[in-house]
C-alpha cells in the first residue's frame, strides 16, 4: 500500500514520521543548550529586559566632553523630556545641539549634542540615546540625577549594555572579550589583537567550525533516522569522516599556538635571575628608567620579587626581579631563594645576568662555566634550546677590550648556550644591542596580531577546544560500531564550540537536514 502524497510505502512514510519525531525530541535537548556562557551561568537569550538603563560611558573624572548613554523602551521618553522634543525625535545618527533640561523643574542643565540610535540600529539592539556634555563632576550628576526621576530608567549594572548586545545577537562571547580586551589595551600589540578579535576574526573561524559540525551532526541523524528507507544518498557517512578528520587536525593546528595570543593579552612575564651582585637589580632599573629596586655590593640585598610591568616595542612585558641564587644559612634569604627559582620556572622569558669578570679568559673554559651555571638555574637543557633564556654578561666596562671582543667572539653560537649579549649596567654599552635583540624574542612569543590566522585569547577557549578534539576522537572509536554515540561525541564538540561563542541551537541541525536531503518533499 502506497502514500499517494510521497509515492512511498505508508510503512515507510510511518516510520520516517516516528523517526523524524523522535529525533525532534532528541534534537531539543540541544535547543536547551542554547546561548551557553563560559562563566557560573547560562546566558538565556530571551526578550529585552523592560527596563531602561542609563549610565556615563566615558569614564569618570574631569573631562571636557562627557558621554551619557541610555538603552531600552523609555529611551525616546528620556530623550523628548530632557531635551524639550515633543513630536519629533532627532534624524537618527545625527548630531543635534540641544539645551538639557530637567524634566520636572525644567531647569536647564547644560546645553550639549544629543544624538538617537532607534532599535535595531544601535550597539545593544535597543533604542538607545547618548547626550556629549561637559565633563564636570557637577554636569554629569546634575544630567544622572534627572535621568534617574524618569519612569522605567535605572542606572545600569557593570557590563549590561554589552550584555544587552549579546543577548540581541549583534556580538557574540569572542567579540564581547575582544571589545573588552580593547578597553583595557594598554600597548600597541594588546590595541591591534582586541580591535580584530572584536571584529569578529575569531568568532567567524568558529562559527565556519560550528557550522560544518552541525552539517555532519546533521549528515549522522539523517543516517541513522532515514538509511532503512533507501532516502539517503551513498557515501555520507564517508563525507562525515572526512569533516571530522579535517575539523580535528584544523583544531589541534589552532591550539598549537605556544600561548601567543594569551601571552600577549596578559603579558610576557619576563624574569631576572642569577646569582649574587651579578647586576640583576640594576638591569631592572636601566630597563624602567627608575629606581625600582635598590642596588648595594651588599650580597642578597634583594631578597624578594620585584615587579613591573613595561612596554617593550608595543608588546606587554612583566619584568620580574629575583633574589640571588646562592646557599646561605639565613632563612629569609632562603624563602627568597626558593621564589626566585620558582618565578624561573613559571617564566616566558629568562634572562640570566652573569659577572663577566668572573668568567675565564679562554672562550671553551668560559662557555663550559656558562653552560653548568645555566644548568643549575634552569629546569632542563631543553630551556636553553627553545629560545626561551638570554644569557646577559654585565660589567664589560671592568674588562680590557682584547678580552671583551675574546668573549664576544669565542661565545656566539657555541652549542647549547642561548644567545649572548655583553652589556654594562654602568655605561649602558651594549644596551641598544641588547634591547633588539630582547624585542626580538618578545616578538616572536606573542606573534604579529594582524598576520595569520587569529589565535587564542583566553584560557577557556583552550579549555572548550581541548574538550572539542576529544569528543571528535569518541565519534572515531564509535562510527563503526555505535553509530549514536558517535553522533552524541559531534554534539559535544558543537556544544564545546558553543559555549566559547555563546550560541549553539537544534532548529539549525533541523534546517540542514530537510535542506541536504529533502525528506518528505
Amino acid at each position: 500500500m502506497y502514500c499517494p502524497a510521497t509515492m512511498l510505502p505508508v510503512s515507510a512514510v510511518c516510520g520516517g514520521i516516528y523517526r523524524a519525531a523522535t529525533r525532534a525530541l532528541r534534537t531539543r535537548k540541544i535547543h536547551q543548550c542554547c546561548h551557553l556562557s563560559s562563566g557560573d551561568g547560562v546566558l538565556q537569550a530571551g526578550l529585552a529586559d523592560a527596563d531602561t538603563i542609563f549610565a556615563l560611558s566615558s569614564g569618570h573624572g574631569r573631562c571636557g566632553v562627557a558621554v551619557v548613554r541610555i538603552s531600552g523602551p523609555a529611551a525616546t521618553t528620556a530623550l523628548r523630556s530632557m531635551v524639550g522634543l515633543r513630536k519629533h525625535l532627532p534624524p537618527p545618527r545625527t548630531a543635534m545641539l540641544r539645551s538639557i533640561t530637567d524634566p520636572y523643574s525644567k531647569e536647564i542643565l547644560d546645553r550639549g549634542l544629543v544624538l538617537w540610535f532607534p532599535a535595531p540600529h544601535s550597539f545593544t539592539g535597543e533604542d538607545s540615546a547618548e547626550f556629549h556634555i561637559h565633563g564636570g563632576p557637577a554636569v554629569i550628576t546634575a544630567v544622572l540625577q534627572a535621568l534617574g526621576s524618569v519612569p522605567g530608567m535605572r542606572p545600569a549594572e557593570a557590563g549590561e549594555f554589552t550584555r544587552r548586545a549579546f543577548h540581541a545577537g549583534k556580538l557574540d562571547l569572542t567579540e564581547v572579550e575582544g571589545l573588552g580586551d580593547l578597553i583595557h589595551a594598554e600597548t600597541e600589540a594588546q590595541r591591534r589583537q582586541a580591535l580584530r578579535q572584536m571584529s569578529g576574526d575569531l568568532a567567524c573561524l568558529y562559527q565556519n567550525w560550528s557550522h560544518r559540525l552541525k552539517r555532519c551532526l546533521a549528515h549522522v541523524e539523517a543516517f541513522i533516522d532515514f538509511s532503512e528507507d533507501e532516502l539517503i544518498e551513498e557515501g555520507v557517512l564517508e563525507q562525515v569522516d572526512i569533516s571530522v578528520h579535517d575539523l580535528q587536525a584544523e583544531i589541534g593546528q589552532h591550539l598549537k599556538d605556544e600561548r601567543r595570543g594569551e601571552r600577549l593579552r596578559s603579558g610576557v612575564h619576563v624574569v631576572i635571575a642569577g646569582a649574587t651582585n651579578a647586576g640583576k637589580s640594576s638591569l631592572l632599573n636601566t630597563l624602567c628608567q627608575r629606581p625600582a629596586a635598590i642596588v648595594s655590593p651588599i650580597a642578597g640585598t634583594t631578597r624578594d620579587v620585584v615587579e613591573t610591568a613595561l612596554d617593550i616595542g608595543g608588546f606587554p612585558v612583566l619584568l620580574s626581579d629575583t633574589a640571588g641564587l646562592r646557599e646561605s644559612p639565613d632563612l629569609v634569604e632562603q624563602e627568597g631563594v626558593r621564589r626566585a627559582r620558582e618565578r624561573v620556572q613559571q617564566a616566558d622569558l629568562t634572562l640570566l645576568v652573569v659577572d663577566s669578570t668572573l668568567l675565564p679568559s679562554e672562550e671553551h673554559q668560559a662557555s663550559a662555566l656558562l653552560l653548568n651555571h645555566l644548568r643549575s638555574v634552569l629546569s632542563s637543557q631543553e630551556n636553553t634550546e627553545t629560545g626561551r633564556c638570554l644569557l646577559v654578561l654585565n660589567k664589560t666596562d671592568l674588562l680590557p677590550e682584547a678580552q671583551r671582543e675574546k668573549l664576544n667572539r669565542g661565545l656566539r653560537g657555541v652549542s647549547g648556550l642561548p644567545p649572548v649579549c655583553l652589556i654594562s649596567c654602568q655605561t649602558n654599552e651594549g644596551l641598544k644591542d641588547f634591547l633588539t635583540l630582547l624585542q626580538s624574542s618578545i616578538k616572536s612569543m606573542c606573534g604579529d596580531p594582524l598576520s595569520g590566522a587569529p589565535t587564542l585569547t583566553q584560557a577557556r577557549h583552550r579549555a572548550h577546544l581541548q574538550q572539542c578534539v576529544a569528543a571528535l576522537a569518541q565519534y572515531g572509536r564509535y562510527r563503526d560500531t555505535d553509530l549514536a554515540l558517535a553522533a552524541e561525541g559531534i554534539r559535544l564538540a558543537l556544544t564545546g564550540l558553543g559555549r566559547i561563542t555563546g550560541r549553539v541551537g537544534a532548529e539549525e541541525i533541523l534546517d540542514i537536514i530537510f535542506k541536504d536531503f529533502c525528506i518528505g518533499k
